[in-house]
């Protein structure tokens, strides 16, 4: 299984081979006994030890073997087949009258390569781990990552006792890197449906076992504690948050179970962060309520839906919170805003700080991505903002997310992130603190600002002939219910223009 950013959980045919090789390298030695040979006495334990203190550990032992024998039948190995391209070159690039002028060296410089590389298909063969989540009638269902099974042209599916069976790939998700795979069970013996639990209840100290086929080594057991959760999961790309556990996790163990001493499933194994590529006692798991939805979506849909609100999110620093009001808040900062997105028709604007959705406070970016995403189209969610200093309850209209709306930067207003002018951008921009209003970032292609003319490192000095000194007047000059057209007066290199006027649709 491919290894991609921050080392996600996955075997690879490298690794199968080097399990070969350490197989067929070793070779047998038989040991003769003889009279100088010492056993131990088993009529004696070992060590002594009290025997409260015994029953306690033999106790714990007791647990985590019934627990391993009640949940890893429903544990599996995944082998997949993924096709892959490589560009295959030409041995004779750039010689015309193959094959002598290959030997005797008459070179054309200006012939097109690019006609005689063809690109060349091999497959590609990894593993990983997975939970059997549902059966109905005869289809069962296999709970494991995106990065484990979501490419792959083929998939078996090996149970615990052995069975083997063809997988198909029921759905797959890039954004939460989770995927579902079904088998015909018609002929199978003895399949065991996992236990999901209730990963909200989760707490640091925990402890918990981590299943799953690392490096190969299917139905493996490592135990451990829950080491924190609420991990947040942008360094990978996943908009998810994860459970952390210092339980041993390896390549193969992607897409296996983090079971608790309840035997239920309380996470999805995803990655790990290391420096070697082996577990250093820093795994990752999905938490399993993250990803119950998502088991409905793909059976009923075989993708999964997200709820769309209509606002791009950025991280604020302290100059930011200051200027907008809101120092020392927990929440998130909508710094754009889609026209006639769902947030747009519900009367959120852009620079509205949001504190709370449908009674939850909010701390963070990513934990309003994810509160978000959940919500189902058609349903109305709550949301608090603080704008201008004050707070104001919005109620929007949640749509399904899809990619060409969300993508749309021709809608996306303003078209770019507006920056406090503080000290070190104004050394930077060579502006002086005559100069009154809000520097401009990251302006999007096709989007109002660009269609404006607007560039980075342009300082916002008026919106609509109103004159705005920081982010709280510029935002609140930016009131979509109010304005039929905008404009603004820009200042750059000692000169201050007036652009067209951005007629709001």
């Amino acid at each position: 299984m491919k290894k991609i950013t921050k080392h996600l959980l996955a075997g690879t045919a490298a690794c199968a081979l080097a399990f070969a090789a350490l197989s067929l390298s070793c070779t047998r030695v038989q040991v003769q006994g003889s009279a100088a040979t010492a056993f131990a006495d088993t009529s004696k334990p070992a060590v002594t030890i009290p025997s409260e203190s015994l029953k306690v550990i033999e106790a714990l032992q007791s647990s985590f073997r019934s627990i391993s024998s009640g949940v890893l039948p429903s544990v599996v190995e995944i082998d997949v087949t993924e096709k892959k391209e490589v560009q295959a070159m030409n041995p004779f690039e750039g010689f015309d009258g193959w094959p002598f002028d290959f030997f005797f060296g008459n070179p054309n410089p200006d012939r097109d390569s690019s006609k005689n590389n063809k690109k060349r298909e091999y497959e590609q063969k990894g593993l990983g781990s997975g939970v059997i989540v549902r059966r109905t009638g005869d289809t069962v269902y296999v709970l494991t990552n995106n990065h484990v099974a979501g490419k792959a042209t083929n998939i078996t599916v090996k149970l615990n006792d052995g069975q083997e069976f063809e997988g198909k790939l029921v759905g797959a998700d890039e954004r939460q890197d989770i995927a579902l795979v079904s088998f015909d069970a018609k002929d199978a013996e003895g399949v065991i449906v996992a236990t999901l639990g209730d990963s909200d209840k989760v707490q640091t100290g925990d402890i918990c076992l981590a299943m799953g086929a690392p490096l190969g080594y299917r139905q493996s057991v490592t135990q451990g504690i829950v080491s924190a959760t609420g991990r947040s999961g942008d360094q990978i790309g996943n908009m998810n948050d994860f459970i952390q556990t210092d339980a041993a996790i390896n390549q193969g163990n992607s897409g296996g179970p983090l079971v608790n001493i309840y035997g239920e499933v309380i996470g999805i194994n995803t990655w790990i962060a290391s420096g070697s590529g082996g577990s250093v006692g820093l795994g990752f798991a999905l938490p399993i309520n993250s990803v119950k939805k998502a088991i409905d979506d793909f059976i009923s849909k075989g993708k999964i839906t997200y709820g769309w609100l209509g606002i791009s999110l950025v991280d604020v620093t302290d100059d930011y919170k200051n200027e907008l009001g809101v120092k020392g808040q927990k929440g998130a900062f909508a710094s754009q805003v889609f026209i006639n997105s769902p947030a747009a028709k519900g009367g959120m604007q852009a620079g509205d700080y949001i504190i709370a959705i449908n009674g939850k406070d909010v701390k963070s970016q990513s934990e309003l991505i994810r509160e978000v995403a959940y919500l189902p189209a058609d349903k109305n969610a709550e949301f608090v903002v603080i704008r201008g200093g004050s707070k104001l309850t919005i109620t929007v209209k949640i749509e399904e997310r899809t990619e060409a709306v969300s993508n749309d930067n021709a809608k996306l207003w303003p078209g770019f992130i507006a920056s406090p002018l503080n000290k070190k951008l104004r050394e930077s921009l060579k502006v002086d603190d005559s100069v009154k209003g809000v520097a401009v970032t990251n302006v999007l292609e096709k989007s109002p600002a660009a269609a404006l003319r607007i560039q980075n490192g342009d300082i916002i000095t008026a919106v609509n002939d109103k004159k705005v000194s920081n982010l709280r007047e510029f935002y609140e000059a930016l009131d979509l219910s109010r304005n039929k057209e905008i404009w603004f007066d820009v200042y750059n290199d000692g000169h201050t223009i007036s652009t067209g006027k951005y007629k709001l649709k």
